[in-house]
């Protein structure tokens, strides 16, 4: 079967258990698709000495009837991961050479169930980024194109390239990272299932920090079922981290009915944007519908504080990027600058920096830096966090009014061209972000779920939001409305 790569994980795993093949068979249909896919640039360190070798020991134990649902199942791992003894830079220059000694918790925890890495993805340098534009190892791309042009197109970010590697059958699927969104927008622009779990459910230690009161791993799969199968392997509570939550993890796909008679599904008036494109509001009313269909009630909400959480996103993010990456200073680990004669430590410090950080992450670095520094920390970097507390506090009021879940856009509109928002304002790319950011704020999980085509022939998503640490009726709800809205269609293959 030379089409094992294009297999969901519920279809492999169930192969897998039949006999019908092996994990060897399945990793090598997948390493072989890596191998014809450069011009997509998404798999950036290529470990397939280390796939076989996993590969090898799950087959083993499936024959030996020791097997998690992930077991045998070839993934690709986000670059933002710690990964012992493979390259992990975060796509930044500054982090060249570093092989961690350690795994990352979610890393461990998928090799512990069986999973066998193909290799580590590329995404936007220390994942600030929407586009995949700011990665020191070029741009990664969208295996899907608009109709009747050959443009290259973004995969959206930071987690570009576990989009595009999902989306172009180069993996089963993969681990993303979202922050403010960014597992959701670039699963919505490559026709691919991302959800971001509550705040603490998945461990952060290993996770190459950006914001780390924001920051949450998440699957990246082509089906809600195989999201529900991969984030059951990856949450858990972890001692290493002290935002984790020591919680039971349900069998999130056993919720997986269908059923959502008598659910209410909360339509916020304020994500009706200005100047929103006609074909995402079409979306967002055809996705309505068919959660009424399925039984649903509908209901008009108000999320008063929305259209303040862009901005604070801007600035909490920023301000803990800026104290996160401090300790990228030339002298514990990654790139150090090469000094002329007297240059002095404070020299080292400035060189190594400059040249290490791209420009997006030295412009968040010195917004943060602003925004924490004496005089502007209670202007700013507060007023932030009480906003925070307010856009959470609408969340909280819905929820306790019966409202089960929030149906939106997820993203502004449908991938953009590589390059075209390079000379504007860096506003409209933090634009990209405006349906996302509120859930990463309000610590909520997030589903994006592939629900149409654009006149251009690119797939667009729609964003369900829950309640805390109800990721399985999330995905329930979001299995529904997969089901209603029949998204099958694949890029047509060009690279």
């Amino acid at each position: 079967m030379s089409d094992l790569n294009k297999l969901t994980i519920a279809a492999a795993r169930d192969g897998l258990k039949a006999g019908d093949f092996t994990s060897l068979d399945l990793t090598n249909a997948c390493l072989t698709a890596i191998e014809g896919a450069g011009a997509l640039n998404a798999f950036v360190h290529n470990t397939p000495d280390l796939a076989r070798a996993q590969a090898a020991e799950a087959d083993a134990r499936l024959a030996a009837g020791d097997a998690p649902a992930m077991c045998g199942i070839p993934l690709g791992i986000k670059d933002l991961f710690c990964t012992k003894g493979v390259d992990t830079q975060a796509a930044s220059r500054i982090l060249e050479g570093f092989k961690p000694e350690y795994e990352s918790t979610i890393t461990d925890k998928l090799f512990a169930a069986g999973a066998v890495m193909l290799g580590k993805l590329n995404m936007d340098e220390f994942a600030m980024g929407s586009s995949n534009e700011t990665s020191v190892y070029g741009t990664a791309v969208n295996p899907w194109k608009r109709s009747g042009d050959d443009s290259a197109l973004t995969p959206g970010g930071s987690s570009g390239g576990s989009a595009a590697a999902v989306a172009a059958d180069l993996c089963l699927a993969a681990t993303g990272t979202d922050t403010g969104g960014s597992i959701r927008q670039p699963a919505a622009f490559t026709g691919t299932v991302g959800i971001k779990p509550t705040y603490g459910r998945c461990s952060r230690w290993g996770t190459v920090a950006f914001a780390s009161s924001l920051d949450q791993a998440g699957p990246m799969t082509k089906t809600v079922r195989d999201s529900a199968i991969m984030l059951q392997a990856m949450c858990g509570f972890d001692a290493k981290d002290s935002t984790s939550a020591n919680l039971e993890v349900p069998d999130f796909e056993a919720m997986l009915s269908g059923d959502i008679k008598g659910k209410v599904i909360g339509i916020p008036k304020e994500y009706r944007m200005e100047g929103m494109p006609a074909e995402i509001e079409k979306l967002w009313a055809e996705g309505t519908a068919m959660l009424k269909d399925a039984g649903a009630q509908i209901r008009d909400i108000s999320l008063p504080h929305t259209k303040y959480a862009l901005p604070a996103y801007y600035v909490i993010a920023p301000a803990e990027a800026s104290s996160n990456l401090a300790r990228y200073d030339g002298v514990r680990f990654g790139h150090r600058a090469t000094l002329a004669a007297g240059d002095g430590i404070d020299d080292m410090y400035e060189k190594t920096r400059a040249e290490g950080f791209g420009p997006e992450v030295q412009r968040r670095v010195m917004i943060g830096t602003y925004v924490l520094s004496a005089g502007f920390y209670d202007a700013y970097y507060n007023k932030a966090r009480r906003v925070r507390t307010l856009i959470k506090r609408d969340f909280e009021t819905v929820f306790a009014d019966g409202v089960d879940a929030i149906l939106t856009p997820a993203t502004p509109s449908a991938a953009f061209g590589l390059g075209e928002m390079k000379n504007a304002d860096p506003v409209q790319m933090y634009l990209n972000d405006v349906f996302t950011v509120t859930v990463n704020l309000a610590g909520l999980p997030g589903v994006s779920v592939p629900a149409g085509l654009d006149a251009k022939g690119l797939p667009l998503g729609l964003q369900l939001i829950g309640k805390p640490w109800d990721e399985g009726d999330l995905l329930n709800i979001a299995h529904s409305l997969e089901a209603r809205a029949g998204f099958v269609s694949k890029p047509a293959k060009w690279w």
